[in-house]
């Protein structure tokens, strides 16, 4: 009978032993995205934006269109033994084209052009200077930013770094950040408007992820103050370099309308596409916009 009871108890424990193995064995593999950049590294990118806003008020429709193509730039300065990294970030060159209702096309190239036309002087002293010092947590957490030249206050909902999970993600899950983006009504009140970046890990291919991104707004909120927010309603990929700890290219597009943000036959109709490429060391600034 002890022996019996003695046999039982081991097979029980070979059992439970076995039980969790298979359990272990099929979970999810999870992914620990983190940047991993050395000290005195030095990376490109080239960056190609387009805008076209189509626009209907009391029965006048007018198009405004942007294009620009750049070549951005980060020198990493420092490396902290907590991981954070520090870098200065800069604009090598840009070529830049707007059209706006009523007016003729208009064109800068900051390699070719040595007075920038009107409009653009403000892009043409920008190139080629430090723009901003930069520290990032390994996770993409910016925890310190030092403005070297004039430029629009940084919105800490268009962080120049996509933010990672503080945890190893399997494929399929999520993470997100809000954010508090202000806005103005039509009477001229101030608001925040509650807004979030919702990445999704879908699939890990020879130690490439790739993230979706979307940008959504939470808050219900008017036509008129919707019409401020639609450059930021982006969605699209963005494919990290696991190994390597970076981004090596990223596409986000946005395709927003919006009826009735200036009266109620008003209509305006946004898209826009902004595309990035970790670039080689001998490539450089290719095509006309």
């Amino acid at each position: 009978m002890r022996q019996l009871v003695a046999y039982s108890l081991l097979f029980l424990s070979f059992f439970v032993c076995v039980t969790a193995c298979v359990a272990d064995d099929s979970s999810p593999e999870k992914y620990q995205l983190r940047y991993k950049f050395e000290l005195g590294e030095v990376m490109r990118y080239h960056v190609k934006h387009t805008a076209d806003i189509r626009s209907t008020i009391e029965g006048t429709s007018q198009q405004a269109e942007s294009q620009s193509e750049s070549i951005k730039v980060w020198k990493v300065t420092d490396v902290l033994p907590n991981g954070e990294i520090e870098f200065v970030h800069l604009v090598e060159s840009v070529r830049m084209s707007n059209r706006v209702p009523n007016r003729a096309a208009t064109h800068y190239d900051s390699e070719k052009d040595k007075t920038p036309p009107p409009g653009f002087e403000q892009a043409a002293r920008a190139v080629g200077v430090p723009l901003s010092v930069v520290r990032i947590t390994p996770a993409g957490e910016i925890v310190g930013r030092q403005e070297k030249h004039p430029q629009p206050p940084a919105s800490d909902d268009l962080p120049i770094t996509l933010q990672f999970s503080d945890q190893p993600v399997a494929l399929g899950e999520q993470w997100d950040a809000t954010y508090d983006v202000p806005a103005e009504r039509k009477s001229g009140a101030k608001l925040l408007v509650r807004t979030r970046r919702v990445c999704t890990l879908e699939k890990v291919e020879t130690g490439v992820a790739t993230v979706r991104v979307e940008y959504q707004i939470l808050t219900p909120v008017s036509p008129y103050v919707q019409s401020q927010l639609v450059q930021r309603m982006t969605k699209g990929n963005v494919r990290f370099d696991i190994d390597q700890g970076r981004i090596i290219s990223q596409q986000l597009d946005a395709d927003q309308r919006v009826l009735g943000f200036a009266g109620n036959s008003s209509s305006m109709h946004y898209i826009s596409r902004y595309e990035e490429r970790l670039l080689k060391a001998d490539e450089r600034l290719a095509s006309k916009p």
